[in-house]
């Protein structure tokens, strides 16, 4: 079991990276009623942000191998993190500069690091399980112990690929396992008046995916649920899906000031922070002063990241055509 601080340290690193990002956005677009700041913005355009749901990853990648594979989603900073992404390359990414993890031509939503295993974040809901499922596939043929996890949204399971997917793990009984980030609410619209049944692991179990639920916002428990099924996965009993109940902190997007969500759904997230939770259970510990050296440390690393990241150029011009199939039909202009 991955020890409470690591896990903090994890989720510490998420939420300074979010943080950070969201006031870089600020003014980057005229759009949800506001209008452009007299300062440009560093990023932009809006973000994704998965600010509230750092123990969902945090505890998941806490049990995967750099070796190992995963998936993302639009809202996909925390798992890329997680995973073992560079912060600096990362947040060079989303202001669009050259030393980003695309040369910045890709932004937020197209980050991806093979490197540590991390496939890619993903504009396209539900994308992510079908590329999980591949990719598990090939792994099983490659025959070294290694799975994939694909996180995605509860707003994903209404989406054919959710289908698809889970139907091709079980029939090839792959070793892969999907991870439902279950914030309620899809968008800008409420997940529950428009789905039927009992949510992604009640799909799943109809489909022969043996799944737990989970209070995503405990960080150990999610851990400790993960390591189960992963364990599970790694040893060839197919695949299994953590269905992780969590909340989303902000808007859809880093610009978006939420005026659709209830005031007690947005409350009953910020009480229920899985940071602040995991921050009193250390407390409980005596381990107060571990976590301020590994909040101070994580402010630091993040500002580094902005610094570096203001200060990279913008990419080239002749960048854009650069790592494009040319079908030969025309020449680049």
């Amino acid at each position: 079991m991955t020890d409470l601080l690591s896990l903090y340290r994890t989720m510490v690193r998420i939420r300074a990276f979010e943080d950070a990002a969201e006031e870089a956005s600020q003014g980057g677009v005229q759009a949800w009623g506001l209008s452009a700041s007299a300062k440009p913005a560093l990023v932009r355009g809006p973000l994704h942000l998965s600010t509230g749901q750092e123990a969902v990853p945090a505890g998941v990648c806490a049990h995967l191998r750099p070796s190992d594979l995963i998936t993302s989603t639009h809202r996909g900073h925390g798992h890329t993190l997680a995973k073992g992404a560079d912060p600096a390359r990362m947040m060079a990414e989303l202001f669009g500069r050259a030393t980003g993890y695309n040369q910045g031509k890709g932004g937020s939503m197209h980050i991806a690091d093979f490197s540590v295993g991390m496939l890619g974040a993903n504009g396209v809901v539900a994308a992510g399980l079908a590329i999980a499922a591949g990719a598990a596939h090939a792994l099983k043929r490659r025959g070294r112990g290694e799975v994939a996890v694909s996180f995605f949204g509860d707003g994903a399971i209404n989406r054919g690929p959710f289908l698809e997917a889970l139907n091709w793990a079980v029939v090839y009984g792959l070793p892969v396992l999907f991870v439902c980030e279950d914030n309620r609410i899809s968008a800008t619209t409420e997940s529950a008046p428009m789905t039927g049944g009992e949510g992604a692991s009640g799909r799943a179990a109809a489909l022969g995916v043996p799944g737990v639920k989970v209070d995503g916002n405990d960080v150990q428990a999610v851990c400790r649920e993960a390591g189960r099924l992963i364990a599970q996965v790694r040893g060839g009993s197919g695949p299994r899906l953590l269905h992780a109940m969590t909340e989303r902190q902000k808007g859809h997007v880093s610009v978006d000031k939420a005026a659709y969500r209830k005031p007690q759904d947005v409350e009953r997230a910020l009480a229920d922070d899985p940071i602040r939770r995991a921050r009193a259970a250390l407390e409980r510990q005596g381990l107060a002063a571990q976590a301020d050296a590994i909040e101070r440390e994580a402010r630091a690393e993040i500002d580094a990241a902005l610094a570096a990241a203001e200060a990279a150029p913008f990419p080239a011009r002749e960048a854009a055509y650069q790592e494009i199939a040319n079908t030969g039909e025309g020449v680049w202009k």
